[in-house]
């Protein structure tokens, strides 16, 4: 945006604003005035009404405060709110603003109405730019008009397409508007003329001329109206004359019919003798038609002829070829390329009423598709094939997984035997306790005790040993990753992390050999089993940017092995979700959690179980984990 229209609309949205301001001031002065002989404005008041009209809501307020009141009855409002301690100008002034009503004054009478807002003119704004694109590879004409004028619309047109547009003087500073996207040239040209009151032709020598729309005389078998969409063909016979043949009539090069069940054959020869039209027919044309049009051009009066049938034409130079439309010299072939999305699984989306009669192949290296056959059937699938032709969202996933996991474990107890050795004391006293005392050891202990008061405790024979352990562990793990993943709307996005272990498989197979003895043959295969973290999103967009998510998320886990060589077990938690976010806003889905607790101990019967001497007369352990799985999405949609 250049920076005068940039600022140009900011002084212009500014302007509204102060404006508004400025009438809510006004009316304030007023009411103050008023209130030097009606002192009732600028009292407080307690007011709270359900469903009145503002009518009635007025009068009260009136005929409280000595005020001259006058409500327009055409303002169909209901009040329902509740005042207290404000003036009745604050009312007024509420009012004003929440309804969009405006206060007239004729001396102390106020009279409320609807508020209309100043008609302000549009002029074309300088240097704005011409927002036209035009394809010369497909003669596709884009454009984008707002307010401006048609002398630099057909500029802008002329220098892109290379096709000049002329129009008369007094049209050079008309303001049109209109939208049209990729439309075949002469379409969008017709679309134009007709949504701001002009008709277009063209020229023998290739020139469009745009002219001021005019209504067409009353005729005796035709309504008093235009053409919609003016004319692009030739300029008709220079001296036409009024005709009228079986229903037809023919003025200024355009055709006006109301026919019953007439042969078409008849009618192409009338209409193209009166307008001075060379044809050649290919074949016979046969059947016929009952048809009805108005001022229209030949080109269009042909497409409505033959429209629903197996007829068509084709012009080359100055002569129109009729005849069936799979004859060779009526067939067209095209090349009809896609802008906005892929090629690929296209065909399978036409629809099968439009590719019959048209053969279709797919062409990647230009990314569209070959079509060839007659030219209605043509244009009809390149406007299916336009239409779907449009900017396919793309939809940016971001992923967080958060992995708590937290263990704590509690192993105590103390075991006595006898062994079938002298063993050693050893173990571990930090961080954790874990020792084990042979007889030496002990009995040594007991002298220490023994002579301490009446206490006299005997030897332990050599091979008895006592093991003391007691050990605490706790833990939390923390695990989280961000991945980023990208998808176009309609397609899964996958994710998958995780990890392999590998287990013995071990067969033996019998073998007889020529001796009839027998011998085992062994083979041993290390096979894999995996654990992953998978997540697939499949995104659906819809028009309001709503995101619609298919969630699949599962994970694995490995537990302990029961032996070296054994596969290790799995844990697997999964769940699916289908939930709908707006554009940029982030879920939380998962809380899979996975508790474990164990309480397991041994010892001698019945002193084990009471809850103090189980620790001297046993061994017990406390085990308990926590695992949770969350998991935040955040889709954003981006066109590119």
């Amino acid at each position: 945006m250049k920076p005068k229209i940039f600022f140009l609309n900011l002084f212009l949205i500014l302007g509204s604003v102060l404006y508004a301001q400025d009438r809510f001031t006004v009316l304030d002065e007023k009411l103050e005035q008023v209130a030097k002989d009606y002192p009732g404005i600028n009292e407080k008041i307690e007011l709270s009404m359900n469903g009145v009209s503002i009518q009635e809501y007025l009068r009260a307020i009136a005929a409280s405060n000595n005020l001259n009141l006058n409500v327009d009855p055409t303002i169909d409002i209901k009040i329902s709110n509740s005042f207290s301690k404000v003036t009745v100008k604050e009312v007024f002034l509420f009012l004003c603003k929440r309804y969009d009503l405006d206060i007239s004054f004729v001396g102390p009478i106020m009279t409320f109405n609807k508020f209309i807002a100043p008609v302000v003119e549009k002029k074309p704004i300088l240097g704005k730019r011409i927002n036209v694109q035009y394809d010369k590879t497909a003669d596709l004409l884009s454009y984008d008009l707002t307010n401006d004028t048609l002398g630099n619309v057909a500029k802008e047109i002329t220098k892109q397409s290379g096709k000049n547009i002329i129009f008369s003087p007094d049209l050079s500073n008309k303001m049109i508007s209109g939208f049209m996207q990729s439309a075949s040239f002469n379409g969008a040209l017709e679309k134009l003329a007709f949504a701001n009151d002009m008709k277009v032709s063209k020229t023998p020598d290739d020139f469009y001329v745009f002219e001021k729309r005019q209504a067409a005389p009353a005729t005796p078998n035709a309504n008093n109206s235009n053409n919609p969409f003016g004319s692009l063909n030739p300029t008709p016979n220079p001296n036409p004359n009024d005709t009228k043949t079986n229903g037809i009539v023919i003025k200024d090069g355009f055709i006006t019919m109301d026919v019953n069940n007439m042969p078409i054959a008849e009618i192409v020869n009338t209409v193209s003798k009166e307008l001075g039209r060379n044809y050649f027919l290919f074949s016979d044309l046969k059947g016929n038609t009952t048809l009805k049009v108005v001022d229209a051009p030949y080109d269009e009066f042909l497409r409505l002829l033959f429209n629903g049938t197996e007829l068509t034409f084709k012009k080359e130079g100055s002569t129109y070829l009729f005849g069936d439309r799979n004859l060779e010299g009526l067939r067209q072939s095209k090349l009809i390329s896609l802008k906005n999305r892929t090629i690929e699984k296209v065909i399978d989306y036409i629809p099968a009423e439009l590719k019959k009669g048209v053969d279709v192949k797919m062409f990647k290296d230009m990314n569209g598709l070959i079509v060839s056959g007659s030219q209605p059937r043509i244009n009809e699938l390149e406007t299916f094939l336009r239409q779907i032709d449009v900017v396919v969202p793309m939809v940016h996933i971001e992923v967080i997984i958060a992995d708590v996991r937290k263990s704590n474990s509690l192993s105590a107890g103390i075991s006595a035997g006898l062994g079938t050795s002298t063993g050693t004391t050893g173990g571990t006293l930090l961080p954790d306790y874990n020792l084990s005392l042979n007889s030496q050891s002990i009995n040594n202990l007991i002298s220490g005790i023994n002579g301490l008061g009446i206490i006299n405790l005997g030897n332990v024979t050599p091979n008895f040993y006592v093991n003391l352990k007691a050990m605490e562990s706790n833990g939390i793990l923390k695990l989280r990753s961000t991945p980023q993943l990208a998808t176009l709307n309609g397609h899964e996005a996958k994710l998958s992390v995780g990890q392999t272990q590998y287990y013995l498989e071990v067969n033996n197979n019998l073998v007889n050999n020529v001796n009839t003895q027998q011998n085992i043959l062994q083979t041993q295969n290390w096979k894999p089993v995996n654990a992953d973290l998978s997540v697939t999103i499949d995104p659906q967009v819809s028009g309001d940017e709503q995101i619609t998510m298919t969630i699949n998320v599962k994970q694995s886990s490995f537990t302990e092995r029961v032996s070296n060589t054994a596969p290790p077990g799995t844990i697997n938690r999964d769940f699916q979700s289908l939930v709908r976010v707006k554009n940029g806003e982030m879920i939380m889905l998962g809380g899979l959690e996975e508790n474990q607790v164990n309480n397991s101990g041994s010892g001698l019967p019945l002193l084990s179980r009471i809850p103090v001497l189980r620790w001297i007369f046993g061994n017990r352990t406390k085990a308990k984990s926590q695992n949770k799985l969350t998991i935040f999405i955040k889709p954003t949609v981006i066109y590119n």
